[in-house]
């Protein structure tokens, strides 16, 4: 009901960090000292299947495609939504060649450059109202002159030649001498011109990559509620250290978010078996990124044998009930 799993998000976290790091970074709107950022890509399964630590003052845009490329579960990604600072012409041409869609939420929208492949007098005829908003018109034979070259160079890209994160930043700051790069990024404008037209066209695929970024901004929110310990900060100095920290938070998130979806699964199976109608579009809506029943704190002292008395036949506690959440009723 969450979703297929071929439609995932990124976003960058930003942590406090204690003590000197390579990778940290002074930024007075997010830290009182210094930071860094965790860079995690989220499936619409609220499945978190990438994280990666990244210096606090990088641009996001060059790690989108990572581990996109770098998946390695069995979620088959064919569409990856980010909000503006994951976007740029570069990841816009790079996407297109790797055979995935990139399809961010770009802030004013309506400010950025529409491409045409024609004259402007001709497209202006055969498109009276959206002929005049294409107001550049591409470069094809650019795009053809380096076709051969673009496809190489996402071929190194798709089979692990070279880490998109490098590649994206070096070409990102590449000037227009660059032919190279000026031509990812003429074929780059071309597909996000192609995106802009489906995506101010398309009502419900707006609602969809929003719903999709939402996801991942919950889950920051339930990171950031589990990474309590030395106060929140990452006290890991060194980028290895710093990974293995974002990846055991990743694991304890991906947890929560797994006991909640199963137990979800179980209460809807039992609403449903008792006559009660649970439409699939609302559950759609459901998330299970939740912490009211994480203990986070103090000591947890466990009786085994009556916690093991109360498991079914397949390992599930008993379901809660309505009326147990009142007041005086035992837990």
């Amino acid at each position: 009901m969450f979703g297929s799993g071929t439609l995932s998000s990124s976003d960058g976290q930003r942590f406090p960090t204690r003590g000197k790091s390579i990778t940290a970074r002074h930024l007075n709107k997010y830290f009182v000292s210094e930071g860094i950022s965790t860079y995690t890509h989220v499936s619409d399964q609220h499945s978190t299947f990438g994280t990666k630590v990244i210096v606090a003052t990088h641009r996001e845009a060059h790690y989108v495609l990572d581990e996109i490329l770098g998946n390695a579960t069995d979620l088959p990604i064919t569409e990856h939504a980010t909000d503006t600072r994951g976007v740029t012409l570069v990841n816009f041409g790079l996407f297109d060649l790797v055979g995935e869609q990139l399809s961010p939420r770009i802030r004013d929208l309506g400010k950025i450059t529409l491409y045409r492949m024609g004259a402007k007098s001709d497209y202006e005829e055969r498109f009276p109202t959206a002929g005049p908003l294409l107001t550049k018109k591409a470069n094809l034979d650019l795009v053809a002159d380096h076709w051969d070259d673009l496809l190489r160079l996402a071929g190194s890209l798709k089979y692990g030649h070279a880490t998109a994160s490098l590649i994206v930043g070096k070409l990102s700051a590449s000037s227009r001498r660059n032919a190279l790069a000026a031509a990812l990024k003429e074929y780059g404008a071309i597909r996000r011109t192609i995106y802009a037209a489906k995506y101010l066209s398309d009502e419900g695929y707006r609602r969809k990559i929003a719903r999709q970024l939402n996801k991942g901004e919950s889950l920051h929110a339930l990171r950031r509620q589990l990474h309590y310990a030395r106060e929140g900060k990452v006290i890991r100095r060194q980028t290895e250290q710093q990974n293995e920290q974002a990846w055991c938070l990743t694991v304890v998130t991906n947890a929560v978010v797994c006991w909640h979806t199963e137990y979800m699964g179980l209460a809807v199976g039992e609403l449903r078996t008792a006559g009660r109608g649970v439409d699939a579009e609302v559950l759609a809506h459901i998330s299970p990124a939740r912490s009211s029943v994480v203990n986070y704190y103090g000591s947890i002292t466990v009786d085994y044998e009556r916690e093991l008395a109360q498991l079914d036949e397949k390992g599930h506690r008993p379901l809660r009930t309505a009326g147990m959440d009142e007041p005086g009723a035992g837990l």
